[in-house]
C-alpha cells in the first residue's frame, strides 16, 4: 500500500467508523454469534498472494463487527465501562503513524516527556499529593497496561524492597494480602510470581470494606507462623459492590509494620477523584498520607481509549530498583548522567506503546471541567437507576449505591421460594435472571456477581454515550424479562 493508497483507505476508514457510531443505538448490545462462527468462516492458512484492500476492509464489516460485544453502546451497563472517545481514537491513530518502542528517552524523547507531563497533570486533576509527581524527583507516575499488569508491577517492587531489609527471608513465606472482595488481579499476581494470597473476611455491616482490625489480626497471626506479609492491596471501589476499603484504620495499623507496601487499587472509581465533592468518600486524604503506591484506569471510566492505566508511586527507586536492567546496548549518556527518567524500568516488559498521546488529547479536548462533567452524568443516571429500585416493590439494593455502579436484585414473591432454602431460591432466580438478560435479544447487557453468598445484579453505568432515557429503557426490560423469568418458572 502506497501513501495514496493509503489515503483513499483512510478516509474510508473514517467514513465506516462515523457510520458505525451513528447506527451503535441500533445494534444489539451483545453479538448475536455462535462459537466458533469465525473459525469456520475464515482460511486454515494465510493467503499465499496478497489480497485487495478494499476486500479486506469490506471483511471487517462483514465478518468481525457482527461478532463484537459492543462496549460503548448506550444499553452497556456490564462489568465496568470501557472509555472509547474520538479523541482517544485520533491519538492512537497518530501514536501508530509515528511507532515506536518508547523504552528509553533516547528512543523518542517526545514519548517519554509527554508521558511525565500528562501524568503529573492527571495526579493533580485526582488531588494526588506533590511527592506523587514526576517533577519531584522522588516519585512519579506511569501509564501501564491495565492495573492488573500494574500490580504485578507493585508486588515485585515491594518483594525487592522487603527482600532487602530482611535477607535472610525465604521467599515462600512471602504472603500478598488482599480482601474477599478484592479484583482477581491479586490472586493473579500471586500465580505470577509463585507466593501465597491471602483474602481477608469482610463484612456487610462494613459496606464490605475491610477493617484495619482485620488486619492487625492478620499480621499478628501470619507473623507468629512464620509467615511475612510483604504488601496489602486495598482497593477504592470494588468490582462486585464498589465497595471502599477503610484506608485510614488499615494505614494507621500499617505504620507499625514499615517493610508492608500499601498499594490502593482504584482502577474503576479513581477517576471520579477529578470532582472535589467525591474525594472525601473516596479517602483522598488517607491515599496521599499512606498509600506507597496508587492506581486508576483512565481505559474504564476516564474518557481514554483502551489500554490506559495509571499508576503512581511515592519512591520512583523502588521500582527501579527492582526492575532495572540495563545492558550496554540500551545505555545513553542523558540515563548515565541521570539526567532522563527511561520508563522501560518502571513495568515489567522493554517496549512499550505512545499511550501518554491519547491522554493528552482527550485531557486537552475536554478539559478539567468537562471530565468533572462526564463523572457527574454517570453519577447522577445511576442516582436516578437506584431511585427506580427504590421505589420497586419487586426488587431491592444489595448494597448502598457507589458513584455510577448500583448492584440490586429481584425479592421472589412470597410462597414462590423453595421453603428448604430462601436464599439459594433468590439466588438461582437472580443468577437466571442475569443470564435470560444477557442471552435473550442482546438488547441490554448486565453482569451478576456473588457478594458473601449473594447472587445480584451490578448496573454499571459510565459509557460516554449514555442517557436518562438508555437508563429507563434497561430498567423496563430487567422488569419485563424478572416477569418472564417467574412465568416460565411457574409454567414449569
Amino acid at each position: 500500500m502506497d501513501v495514496e493508497a493509503f489515503r483513499r483507505a483512510g478516509y474510508q476508514a473514517i467514513d465506516r467508523i462515523c457510520d458505525y457510531y451513528t447506527t451503535l443505538q441500533e445494534r444489539p448490545v451483545v453479538a448475536q454469534v455462535e462459537p466458533g462462527y469465525l473459525l469456520d468462516a475464515l482460511p486454515a492458512s494465510a493467503p499465499v498472494h496478497g489480497e485487495e484492500f478494499g476486500a479486506i476492509a469490506d471483511d471487517f464489516q462483514k465478518l468481525i463487527l457482527p461478532g463484537i460485544t459492543h462496549w460503548q453502546h448506550p444499553s452497556f451497563f456490564a462489568w465496568y465501562p470501557t472509555a472509547n472517545t474520538f479523541e482517544g481514537l485520533l491519538g492512537d491513530l497518530y501514536s501508530s503513524s509515528v511507532a515506536n518502542p518508547t523504552f528509553s528517552w533516547i528512543a523518542s524523547p517526545a514519548c517519554t516527556e509527554l508521558e511525565q507531563v500528562v501524568m503529573d497533570w492527571s495526579a493533580k486533576l485526582f488531588g494526588l499529593g506533590d511527592h506523587f509527581l514526576n517533577k519531584s524527583g522522588v516519585g512519579g507516575g506511569v501509564i501501564q497496561t491495565t492495573a492488573s499488569e500494574g500490580v504485578i508491577v507493585v508486588c515485585v517492587a515491594a518483594r525487592q524492597r522487603y527482600m532487602r531489609a530482611y535477607p535472610d527471608a525465604n521467599l515462600k513465606d512471602l504472603v500478598i494480602y488482599t480482601t474477599t472482595q478484592t479484583h482477581s488481579l491479586g490472586v493473579k499476581a500471586g500465580l505470577v510470581l509463585g507466593l501465597e494470597v491471602r483474602a481477608l473476611e469482610v463484612a456487610k455491616e462494613d459496606e464490605y470494606a475491610v477493617r484495619g482490625e482485620t488486619v492487625r489480626l492478620a499480621l499478628e497471626e501470619d507473623i507468629a507462623r512464620g509467615k511475612r506479609p510483604f504488601v496489602f492491596i486495598a482497593t477504592v471501589g470494588t468490582t462486585s459492590s464498589g465497595a471502599i476499603d477503610n484506608l485510614e484504620e488499615v494505614g494507621e495499623v500499617l505504620k507499625a509494620h514499615p517493610s508492608v507496601w500499601y498499594h490502593v487499587d482504584a482502577a474503576w472509581a479513581g477517576v471520579a477523584l477529578a470532582c472535589p465533592e467525591f474525594q472525601a468518600s473516596l479517602k483522598l486524604d488517607a491515599i496521599n498520607q499512606y498509600a506507597d503506591s496508587f492506581a486508576t484506569n483512565f481505559h474504564k471510566w476516564g474518557l481514554v481509549n483502551f489500554d490506559a492505566s495509571a499508576l503512581w508511586v511515592r519512591d520512583r527507586r523502588a521500582l527501579t530498583d527492582a526492575l532495572d536492567v540495563t545492558p550496554e546496548f540500551l545505555r545513553s549518556k542523558q540515563h548515565d548522567a541521570g539526567l532522563v527518567v527511561d520508563y522501560r524500568n518502571w513495568h515489567l516488559g522493554l517496549g512499550r506503546r505512545f499511550r501518554s498521546l491519547k491522554v493528552w488529547f482527550v485531557l486537552r479536548s475536554y478539559g478539567v471541567e468537562g471530565f468533572r462533567e462526564h463523572i457527574r452524568k454517570g453519577v447522577a443516571l445511576n442516582e436516578h437507576f437506584a431511585s427506580l429500585v427504590r421505589a420497586s416493590p419487586d426488587f431491592e439494593l444489595v448494597t448502598t449505591p457507589v458513584l455510577a455502579l448500583s448492584v440490586f436484585r429481584v425479592k421472589l414473591p412470597a410462597g414462590s421460594e423453595d421453603a428448604s432454602d430462601v436464599v439459594t431460591a433468590t439466588n438461582d432466580f437472580n443468577r437466571a435472571l442475569a443470564t435470560r438478560l444477557s442471552t435473550e435479544n442482546g438488547q441490554i447487557l448486565v453482569t451478576s456477581t456473588a457478594i458473601n453468598g449473594i447472587v445480584c445484579l451490578r448496573m454499571a453505568i459510565g459509557a460516554q454515550r449514555i442517557e436518562k432515557e438508555h437508563v429507563e429503557r434497561a430498567w423496563e426490560l430487567i422488569q419485563a424479562s424478572a416477569r418472564e423469568e417467574l412465568q416460565a418458572r411457574s409454567t414449569k
